[in-house]
């Protein structure tokens, strides 16, 4: 008696290897659990990190399947009765079972590994160069597992892969040079997190764009400055990777600025300097440890100019120290009795005694010119 065309030893071949397929998948399951999670207690006692659980949560589902897949190959094995016109179909249809189950494996294994790195390693580090390339990366990564193992699986069933690479490689291209700006922004940013020229927090200056502030954020596409008077200025990395930048906080805050002051003609040069030099050091911010310098440097129109340099803290304090400065050289030179000369012009003009003449003629009362 026949039922769908198969004898009733044969249905019961096939009930056997149904059961063997779930018993070794259920059983299979049990000893994977067991074993990884006696594994992972012994990993976690000799490493400090998390690394070997991120990679034992990209095995398991895997490993479960594959003993089921090869407890299905086995099961179909045993049934003898099988056609042999099938066998060429189950080795295809096993051979797409192993590479979907390898390409879940890497699949979960990258995403662990770069969440695992993003979690753990990213937070140890001083930049934000981690945290923000680590997406980049992981898409990047499986993206090019994605086109490998559907390039392997057109080669498996002899389909000619060098048209669809060609294509690949043109469609690249293309997308290349639509989005060169895009791209140009990327890789310019990707430069500047690995080179650092300037950190979040730093107050810099695009000398090409006349724009001066503190760094924000620094993208993949652009870095933000915010100005003095609180705009924001979002700079794309391709104009700042070509422009010279002023890193007002690097190596450190502090900072160096100076003033020109004219004295009058006669004054005494070591008088002006020492009342200079004292006027500055007594100012509030000022840096006691640095230097404070009065420098004589040229014989100008009006005045002999002297060049005041002292350092502060912090760069942000500038314009205030600017004025707390000026101020204590204008009293300080004041109080020395040093004149400060404003701008001045002689002028002599020459005539001889035929226009003194004239003038005087011109000069009398009731007398016109001509």
């Amino acid at each position: 008696m026949k039922f769908l065309g198969l004898t009733a030893s044969e249905w019961t071949e096939i009930g056997l290897s149904v059961l063997i397929v779930v018993v070794a998948t259920l059983l299979g399951r049990l000893l994977v659990t067991l074993f990884l999670d006696q594994g992972a207690r012994r990993l976690a006692k000799r490493t400090s990190t998390t690394l070997d659980d991120a990679i034992l949560r990209a095995i398991r589902p895997p490993l479960v399947w594959l003993i089921a897949v090869l407890a299905l190959r086995i099961a179909i094995a045993r049934l003898t009765f099988l056609p042999v016109s099938w066998q060429p179909f189950l080795n295809d249809f096993f051979f797409v079972l192993y590479l979907l189950l390898a390409f879940v494996f890497a699949w979960r294994l990258l995403s662990n590994l770069f969440t695992w790195y993003g979690r753990e390693m990213a937070r140890r580090t001083e930049t934000p160069l981690d945290e923000q390339l680590m997406p980049f990366f992981r898409r990047v990564a499986l993206i090019l597992l994605s086109v490998l193992v559907f390039i392997t699986l057109l080669s498996h069933f002899q389909v000619d892969v060098t048209a669809f690479v060609t294509t690949l490689g043109i469609g690249s291209l293309a997308i290349a040079l639509a989005a060169q700006a895009a791209l140009e922004d990327i890789i310019s940013g990707f430069l500047v997190m690995v080179d650092r020229p300037y950190r979040i927090g730093d107050r810099i200056e695009v000398l090409e764009l006349n724009t001066w502030g503190d760094v924000v954020d620094i993208g993949l596409r652009s870095t933000r400055i915010r100005t003095r008077d609180n705009r924001m200025v979002i700079v794309p990395n391709s104009i700042i990777g070509k422009s010279l930048i002023v890193n007002h906080a690097y190596p450190n805050t502090q900072y160096r600025i100076q003033v020109e002051v004219g004295v009058a003609y006669g004054t005494d040069i070591e008088l002006a300097r020492r009342t200079l030099i004292e006027a500055v050091r007594g100012v509030k911010g000022v840096l006691p440890d640095r230097p404070v310098e009065a420098l004589f440097l040229e014989f100008g129109d009006s005045a002999l100019i002297f060049r005041v340099r002292w350092w502060i803290e912090s760069y942000e304090d500038t314009r205030q120290m600017f004025d707390r400065v000026n101020t204590a050289i204008y009293k300080a030179l004041n109080e020395a009795g040093i004149a400060i000369p404003f701008p001045q012009r002689d002028v002599h003009h020459k005539v001889d005694l035929e226009d003194v003449d004239r003038i005087a003629r011109l000069l009398q009362p009731g007398v016109r010119g001509r």
